[in-house]
């Protein structure tokens, strides 16, 4: 007999190279993991993190995903999974004392969130 699967949907937004270290997402992607959609944005509005913008926005386009692309319902949404992976790092260099240089690293990021409809 062949078993017959209830697959869950799934949504994601990604964004790339966002101008901001990885370690910063982190902190706020660890609040919302797991949470409710409508939570999580009330979080995420309120957290007052550099990051926090960032996320609400890419949250937003999640939600916009699953509602247009997956035909998904918006009030069963939770977020299954998000993370924040280092990109790559823009090398600068600024003068420094006794004419040395300093090398100054800006860090990117890359943010994936996946988003699933509770059963």
């Amino acid at each position: 007999m062949e078993e017959i699967k209830d697959e869950v949907k799934t949504a994601e937004a990604t964004l790339r190279y966002a101008r901001i270290s990885a370690r910063k997402v982190k902190i706020v992607a660890d609040l919302i993991r797991g949470k409710d959609v409508a939570e999580a944005l009330a979080i995420v509005k309120f957290t007052p993190k550099a990051s926090s913008e960032i996320i609400e926005k890419l949250l937003k386009s999640a939600i916009a995903n699953a509602e247009n692309n997956h035909s998904m319902d918006s009030k069963k949404l939770y977020i299954a999974e998000i993370c924040a992976n280092q990109g790559p790092t823009l090398k600068r260099i600024r003068p420094a004392a006794k004419g040395s240089a300093v090398r100054i690293r800006k860090r990117t990021s890359h943010i994936t969130i996946v988003l699933k409809e509770r059963v």
